[in-house]
């Protein structure tokens, strides 16, 4: 039911963290893997785990912003597989800045990050699933285009709100010709990434958000594993347009993680005090 032999997945930010994990998980299935990154060395050292599990692995160093870059990508995947089967959308930065000074220049950045070159990307897979009758795509999303945050993140937010939305778009649209896209929302996922940096500098700042975490624990990019795997698969056949928290039951347990739950704690204890 979840195997992938025979099957063909491009999959961004593969040099480490969620792409990695991602990546290598569909490999352990049987998948043949186009690997997408920035950072040649980091991806070519996954492409060679993939190879040691017996897959095909193609390492393309490249930006996947870049328009171009995306369609020599699909134009090599063409040439050299025949057919692409999942495409797991990993990659993509933004930046943060209180809401009333972001700029214009980081608000275009983050869309263009998020939102703009996932959809190119989207629609250069889907065209060629389309053609087949048959694929799966999943982008990364977030808690946040779900949820406001409120920590600066309100540009970030709108992005992923947009990837949520963009994944229900497109499965409306595909579905009915054999293409599934689906979503994963992950929490706060420590890793390869700002994460830890940013904890270390604000002593409060892990305390807030396991406080939103029931499991009790921060993420890990390995948790993304099983479920790259189960909606890459048949056994995810009926499975499109979701968008599925990969968040320790975060959205389920809704108002405990916010930056303002302290302080409301603190008020419902002592209300005397303002």
């Amino acid at each position: 039911m979840f195997d992938l032999r025979g099957k063909v997945a491009v999959v961004s930010g593969t040099a480490q963290g969620l792409g990695r994990a991602m990546a290598l998980a569909l490999a352990e299935a049987g998948a043949d893997l186009v690997l997408l990154d920035l950072n040649a060395a980091g991806n070519e050292a996954t492409a060679a785990t993939a190879r040691a599990l017996g897959r095909q692995a193609l390492a393309i160093a490249g930006d996947v912003t870049d328009f171009a870059h995306i369609d020599s990508v699909f134009e090599r995947v063409d040439r050299e597989f025949g057919r692409i089967d999942f495409l797991g959308n990993v990659a993509g930065n933004a930046r943060m800045a209180p809401a009333e000074s972001m700029s214009l220049e980081d608000i275009h950045y983050t869309f263009h990050n998020l939102v703009i070159s996932r959809l190119y990307t989207c629609q250069q897979a889907g065209r060629r699933m389309l053609a087949q009758g048959r694929g799966s795509i999943v982008s990364i999303g977030s808690i946040a285009g779900d949820r406001s945050l409120g920590r600066d993140q309100t540009v970030y937010g709108m992005a992923m709100a947009a990837v949520i939305h963009m994944t229900k778009e497109l499965s409306t649209e595909w579905a009915g010709r054999g293409v599934r896209v689906n979503c994963i929302l992950p929490a706060q996922v420590v890793g390869d990434n700002g994460l830890g940096p940013r904890m270390q500098a604000d002593p409060y700042l892990a305390d807030t958000f396991l406080r939103g975490i029931p499991r009790g624990r921060f993420g890990r990019p390995e948790d993304i594993r099983g479920l790259s795997v189960l909606l890459a698969s048949d056994a995810a056949d009926w499975i499109t347009g979701a968008c599925i928290p990969m968040d320790g039951g975060n959205l389920g347990m809704n108002a405990g993680g916010g930056l303002l739950a302290p302080i409301i704690r603190k008020h419902l204890q002592s209300p005397q005090e303002g």
